[in-house]
């Protein structure tokens, strides 16, 4: 049985005026405070559920409100503070990757498992995203979102005081089980804040600026971290600013209520976790193995699997790690495609521009970072000054699709690029179209993905996007260095006739690489946005909140 909570309506008897079915619920009371963590009203459904008010949704008897009185008056802080922690957990995806030389040369490590330092993080990230969303909605948000921040901050303590490569893979594994729980807790919050569409517009507007730039930010930061400091400051870093948001957390974020007896889908955390674990691990050895080695395709097989054990245990459960009807939204299943293609052809350009710049071009890696500024800037406004403002007026579709044409179209100039190409000329455009076509696309799926969600779910959706975004960059990364990789060594075996002709045909063949696999990013990017036009019907915020954005809700 469905429950539809359409705002502007009233109820009479158990149907509206308009002749929508409602449920009436008269067992409303105030939440008791006895728990310091919360501070929100709460509704008693008809499971003996507690409730929190649904985005564009009234309950029986009451009419919506056109503005946001009422509202937390402290949210933009709150926004500050659950951004501050989403660019820490996004820029350490890459903020090691130029202290990388350093520390593989302190530790000894070999050139073989250096890729464990960037692997570790994102296998552990990827693989535990459905399980850390989930705790966010059976434990509380606010109470997840600062115990991911405190274990996130002691684990890069002790990947900065690492004294052997062991100790700093395993301190990166748990930096990326905490990122898990963070991310998930901090963008359902997020989504439980901001209801009013306009706000909620300028919200992820911020939120989607982030989690475009924090890749470009962390090579800043690392660049000029390991320069003027040490690499360790690349990991110590996240400790002050963790302390920071902690405090934030605990001054403005508000708690609801968690489900009365709710409890945790032990088969569904072994079979998806396992699963996604296991095809993000595949994606990282196919790199060094190759695509048909037999561990890889076992991984993959194994991996593909447990998925599907997976799909069909969630079916049964009457508590699942990710409720289907999550998936079954149209929009929302668009969202998570557009997400999981767009991030598959733009974030694994980042490999290849930091190569380019520091072997090819010779910056050092405070210029390689530095370089990475007009990407940032233009994020940042493809985000909040385009995409969030065009979202109120325009269907989503309306905004993903031009964007992604216009991050296509940045990656098409970069397959330009030779050895002797100059930044100002090759690579600064393409940053620039790249960027502000990024940051349209990415904020718009952050809000559409997660609209309408009831907030008892809304920790496995927010879950469910990271996770497209986190498997699709990992899938990214493996896929199109290999792609450089095979094409450059065809490139050399083709034209490399004498030793003398090394050092003029080994870099051509390198850019060669590097430029066939920006193609084939250019063509999954347009693909994203021809999935996004195809499939993302959703209307304008605008309209969806004056025809009242009916939200769906199982009640028993």
């Amino acid at each position: 049985m469905k429950r539809t909570i359409k705002q502007g309506s009233r109820t009479n008897h158990g149907t509206t005026e308009n002749g929508n079915i409602t449920h009436q619920n008269p067992d409303k009371i105030p939440a008791m405070h006895g728990d310091p963590w919360s501070s929100d009203p709460v509704t008693i459904g008809r499971t003996g559920e507690p409730s929190a008010a649904v985005p564009g949704a009234t309950t029986p008897g009451a009419t919506a409100p056109d503005t946001t009185d009422g509202a937390d008056p402290r949210r933009w802080w709150g926004l500050v503070v659950i951004a501050l922690a989403q660019l820490m957990v996004v820029l350490d995806a890459t903020i090691v990757n130029i202290a990388l030389p350093s520390a593989q040369r302190a530790l000894h490590m070999s050139d073989g498992n250096r890729q464990w330092v960037i692997t570790a993080y994102t296998l552990a990230f990827g693989g535990l995203l459905l399980l850390g969303g989930r705790i966010a909605d059976l434990v509380g948000r606010k109470r997840t979102f600062v115990i991911g921040l405190i274990g996130f901050a002691a684990a890069s303590a002790i990947g900065g005081a690492a004294t052997t490569s062991g100790m700093l893979f395993g301190a990166r594994a748990l930096q990326g089980a905490f990122a898990a729980v963070l991310a998930p807790a901090a963008l359902s919050l997020l989504t439980t804040t901001f209801s009013d569409p306009r706000e909620r517009g300028k919200a992820f507007g911020v939120y989607g600026a982030i989690g475009g730039s924090g890749t470009a930010i962390g090579f800043v930061v690392g660049g000029t971290l390991t320069q003027y400091l040490n690499w360790r400051w690349c990991l110590y870093v996240n400790v002050p600013v963790a302390v920071i948001a902690v405090i934030g957390a605990f001054a403005v974020l508000r708690e609801r209520p968690v489900p009365a007896g709710a409890r945790l889908d032990v088969p569904g955390v072994l079979l998806g976790c396992g699963g996604l674990v296991a095809v993000v691990y595949g994606f990282s050895q196919a790199d060094s193995r190759g695509w048909s080695d037999p561990v890889t395709l076992g991984l993959f097989g194994g991996g593909a699997l447990l998925l599907a054990l997976f799909i069909a245990w969630q079916k049964r459960t009457p508590q699942p790690l990710l409720p289907l009807h999550i998936l079954g939204d149209r929009d929302r299943a668009g969202s998570l495609m557009t997400m999981l293609f767009a991030t598959i052809g733009i974030f694994g350009l980042f490999l290849f521009m930091t190569y380019y710049l520091q072997i090819i071009l010779g910056y050092s890696p405070v210029k390689a970072g530095l370089a990475y500024l007009p990407l940032t800037a233009a994020i940042l406004v493809g985000s909040t000054q385009i995409g969030a403002r065009l979202l109120q007026r325009v269907p989503p579709r309306l905004v993903m699709v031009p964007g992604t044409i216009l991050a296509s179209g940045g990656l098409l100039l970069l397959t330009r690029m030779t050895v002797h190409s100059s930044y100002g000329t090759a690579v600064l455009p393409s940053l620039l179209l790249m960027g502000v076509g990024a940051g349209m696309t990415f904020m718009t799926i952050f809000a559409t993905a997660t609209f309408g969600i009831p907030p008892r779910d809304a920790g496995a959706a927010s879950a469910a996007v990271n996770t497209a975004q986190q498997v699709g960059g990992s899938i990214g990364t493996a896929l199109l260095n290999t792609i450089a990789t095979t094409s450059s060594t065809s490139y050399i075996t083709a034209h490399l006739h004498s030793p003398a002709q090394k050092a003029v045909v080994i870099p051509a063949g390198v850019v060669h690489g590097y430029t066939v696999a920006i193609a084939w990013a250019a063509g999954l990017t347009l693909l994203a946005g021809l999935i996004a036009g195809l499939l993302i019907t959703a209307k304008a915020a605008k309209n969806q909140a004056a025809a009242g954005a009916p939200v769906a809700e199982p009640v028993g």
